[in-house]
């Protein structure tokens, strides 16, 4: 009986692979090294991505105990923004920066108690009606249920009817536990708006001095460089609100004019809430929808409500795709997707509020980034100084030393 040759393990290399290992020095491995240093930067990039999660989870953690102080501020922000220009109109005519500052908040107010005074007999009037209307819309639906084919019987909607009042009145402690809570929420809003009003008061009064106080503290590189990120910010958020503002105030007016043709009750009414909820993209032009089509289902009938609903439709498709890209992009430069996504998970972190703030604070990223993205470019040497669109403005008699020529200096000493 004959032996059978061992078997071998390593087949004849087919490609020649590795054929002229003996021609080169056995020290050195190309692959080997390119995969230990592809090794190193994926080891290098995961301790960044942990360090990077860690950090953001900790901030987030400490904003959860200081957001009832830091949520008046950034409100502040948003509305000082936008009132900037009015108390700056105000300051050039000679106005102390107190009182224009007052004068200007003043005026929001009186803007806005205006418009809820105006309300006020309109839901008083209309809003009793259609609390009729809604109870002889329940008993037409009764009436009509006894002539269905189907078995329902009225004493067995009786029934459910009682027992659903039983219910409630066994649940008063809980409902009055939860109208305390309700009026505890209330004056926790009032306390947020009154101190909101302060500090936009301080901001409008003082914010230029704040750019000035930060270089003075922090030298002329940093100092420059936050103060034109700090000035695009400000921007920003400047144009984010009065686009969100002219967007709701096109959908309000044309939303208004179509419920009072159609003799909807409560249009004014409904085109103001449609002109508030503008401000939560998405999600408020929807609620404010829906809200306008039930109470035309309610008071007028079927035909009535689909009738609002087109009418929603097209102006909501309207401004979608006409006027709010237009505006927003010029004022963001935000994709679509991205706002939606940011609504989505403002919303799901700090409710309405969130979905409120989730915007501008997706502008305010995309700004840093942006900044950052621009200032990597001039280092690089791929963008010169003059490629830079500076947003910091010209202040002073002497331009050659005004804040725009600073940060453009600052831009020619980081490219050369």
């Amino acid at each position: 009986m004959t032996e059978k040759p061992d078997q071998e393990l390593v087949a004849d290399d087919q490609d020649s692979v590795g054929h002229d290992i003996a021609e080169e020095d056995p020290a050195v491995d190309n692959k080997t090294t390119v995969m230990g240093d592809d090794a190193r930067g994926i080891t290098s990039l995961s301790w960044r991505f942990i360090v990077i999660v860690a950090a953001l989870a900790v901030a987030g953690f400490l904003l959860y105990f200081v957001w009832v102080g830091l949520l008046p501020v950034i409100l502040a922000i948003l509305l000082s923004s936008v009132l900037a220009p009015v108390t700056s109109k105000l300051r050039s005519w000679k106005f102390p920066p107190a009182l224009a500052s007052i004068s200007t908040l003043l005026g929001l107010l009186l803007i806005i108690v205006g418009v809820f005074t105006a309300m006020g007999p309109v839901v008083s009037r209309q809003g009793s009606q259609l609390w009729t209307q809604a109870e002889e819309g329940i008993d037409k639906l009764l009436a009509m249920s006894e002539d269905l084919p189907f078995n329902i019987d009225a004493e067995q909607i009786d029934k459910l009817v009682q027992d659903a009042t039983s219910f409630l009145q066994g649940q008063m402690s809980s409902i009055a536990s939860g109208v305390i809570s309700g009026a505890s929420a209330a004056s926790s809003v009032l306390v947020t708006v009154a101190v909101m009003f302060i500090i936009s008061f301080f901001i409008l009064k003082d914010g230029d001095r704040f750019l000035p106080w930060v270089r003075k503290y922090s030298g002329s590189t940093i100092g420059w460089h936050v103060t034109e990120l700090f000035t695009r910010v400000w921007k920003t958020l400047a144009g984010f609100i009065q686009a969100q503002a002219a967007v709701a105030f096109v959908d309000a007016f044309f939303i208004g004019l179509g419920l009072w043709a159609l003799g909807v009750p409560l249009a004014f009414v409904l085109a103001v809430i449609t002109f508030f909820a503008g401000f939560i993209p998405i999600i408020g032009a929807v609620t404010a929808g829906v809200l306008a089509v039930v109470i035309a289902l309610v008071s007028n009938g079927l035909v009535n409500a689909l009738l609002v609903l087109a009418l929603i439709l097209i102006v909501q498709q309207v401004e979608g795709n006409v006027l709010q890209p237009v505006l927003q992009s010029k004022a963001m430069g935000l994709h679509a997707a991205i706002v939606l996504l940011s609504v989505t998970v403002g919303s799901a972190l700090a409710g309405i509020i969130g979905a409120f703030l989730a915007v501008p604070v997706a502008a305010t990223i995309a700004t840093v980034l942006r900044y950052h993205a621009e200032m990597v470019s001039l280092r690089a040497r791929e963008i010169g100084p003059e490629d830079i669109d500076i947003r910091t403005g010209e202040a002073g008699d002497n331009p050659e030393e005004s804040p725009r020529a600073r940060v453009r200096k600052l831009y020619e000493a980081m490219s050369s």
